[in-house]
């Protein structure tokens, strides 16, 4: 639950929770965007009030709080940065897959002397990556960040090249069904035209051109026509 600044001094105060002298602890306001456009609003509540005159503007509330504007963040290097706020908005929003696996490797080195963190950070990226591909990926459960690079690096591969043959066994698919859509619809303007060819003879131009370029649901249509029909207007041209 979140709580404003002076409801959160009120509970400083009653637990007596306050530093030497009844003064309370300072409070760093922070604003945490993830939004994918950039962050346009005023950073200050005093841009938001308009200028008073004389003695009210001196006591006119100011209040700025510390904007961390994810998009802006991720663009940042990691090698000279060594954040790992930083390193934490890069992985939900890696630029690639390659990005995240050199921001493990970071992490790993970073966290050289610290395995509970490390570990921490690997069950973490792991829960991340599986949300993000929405379980599509097998991940098995690891125990640090070095395990998960290499886990992660094999089955990254392997989800590519899956997602790959997915593709091309799709567009195959898809082929085969307007192949055999256009074979069908050139087969029934073939049986139209010899049918009609036999029973008034032989199709001028302008007839054949009309069938040849039907849809296959108009060929059915003068398909059926023809057993009732007296002339060639009667069909193609209806």
């Amino acid at each position: 639950m979140r709580r404003g600044g002076g409801r959160q001094s009120q509970d400083l105060i009653r637990r007596s929770q306050v530093l030497y002298g009844r003064k309370l602890p300072p409070a760093l306001p922070i604003v945490l965007y993830n939004g994918e456009s950039r962050w346009t609003a005023a950073t200050d509540v005093a841009e938001l009030i308009p200028r008073a005159p004389g003695l009210v503007a001196r006591y006119l509330p100011k209040l700025q709080y510390l904007l961390i504007d994810e998009s802006q963040v991720s663009t940042m290097d990691l090698r000279h940065t060594r954040n790992l706020m930083v390193a934490i908005i890069q992985v939900e929003r890696p630029a690639s897959e390659q990005a995240l696996l050199q921001c493990i490797d970071w992490l790993k080195d970073w966290l050289s002397d610290n395995p509970k963190l490390r570990r921490t950070f690997a069950i973490w990226i792991r829960a991340v990556v599986l949300r993000q591909s929405r379980h599509t990926l097998a991940l098995p459960k690891v125990r640090d960040l070095k395990e998960l690079k290499m886990t992660l690096a094999e089955r990254l591969d392997v989800w590519a090249r899956q997602h790959e043959n997915r593709g091309l066994e799709k567009g195959l698919e898809e082929g085969l069904e307007k192949g055999m859509a256009r074979g069908l619809a050139q087969g029934e303007a073939l049986v139209l035209q010899r049918l009609l060819a036999r029973r008034f003879g032989p199709l001028p131009a302008d007839a054949i051109q009309a069938i040849s370029t039907a849809p296959v649901e108009q060929v059915e249509l003068w398909l059926d026509r023809l057993l009732d029909a007296q002339s060639l207007d009667e069909v193609p041209h209806s």
